[in-house]
């Protein structure tokens, strides 16, 4: 994915999430040069823990169809899971373009809390994690909307309009897309490590391959192993 694209992509989602109220934390607006120096004098919670923009074609090099943009403005971390106290959770906003394909997967730990905040719908493919971990092609789904159970069936659809949401638990199979047009999307979760905490249908990566054809105007959270060091 080419560093131009990237830095467009940033300033075009951050005028969507301006657009609707949502405005980020002030380290996101930060060079690369400014955010070493904030991570240097206080801020290196946001290295450690993964905080900031995050745009992934999952290492397929397709965005437009398979694709997905976040911005982790919160998360805790696994010394805080150990203790039981500090912050045990985590919030993103998230964006998905109309057909942009999140793929298939489920997660090991993370319970979210998945939240249309405005837009177009958002689209959420579902299936039961069966015994050997797969998706269950036939189990149907039970799943937390709004604080309402529902049951669906394996694969069903489940549509959300802008201000609905949903809990997906560890063994909920999901993918996801927008229906309409482009959709903003909350979410709030336990602590969470985007490294290790993602399993895939298909063999892909989370994050992107950057082909540097120009300097970044913000590092993604894959940035920082190698500026942040």
């Amino acid at each position: 994915m080419k560093r131009s694209i990237v830095n467009e992509i940033i300033a075009e989602s951050d005028a969507f999430m301006r657009s609707h109220g949502f405005v980020m934390p002030p380290f996101a607006y930060l060079d690369p040069k400014g955010l070493k120096d904030y991570v240097a004098t206080g801020g290196a919670m946001v290295r450690d823990n993964m905080l900031g923009w995050d745009i992934t074609d999952y290492g397929q090099g397709n965005y437009e169809d398979l694709g997905l943009f976040l911005f982790t403005v919160r998360n805790g971390s696994e010394a805080n899971v150990a203790k039981g106290m500090g912050m045990l959770y985590a919030e993103k906003m998230l964006i998905s373009n109309e057909n942009q394909i999140s793929p298939m997967h489920h997660h090991i730990k993370k319970t979210e809390d998945i939240i249309n905040r405005g837009g177009a719908r958002l689209v959420i493919e579902l299936f039961t994690r069966a015994e050997d971990g797969s998706c269950d092609p036939s189990a149907p789904v039970e799943v937390l909307t709004d604080g309402r159970m529902r049951r669906l069936k394996a694969g069903e659809h489940l549509v959300l309009e802008p201000g609905e949401s949903v809990t997906l638990e560890p063994w909920h199979w999901h993918a996801f897309w927008g229906e309409g047009g482009r959709v903003l999307i909350g979410e709030v979760s336990n602590v969470n490590d985007d490294r290790t905490d993602n399993i895939f249908r298909e063999p892909i990566g989370r994050f992107s391959t950057i082909d540097e054809d120009t300097d970044p105007t913000h590092l993604l959270v894959s940035d920082y192993e190698t500026w942040l060091a």
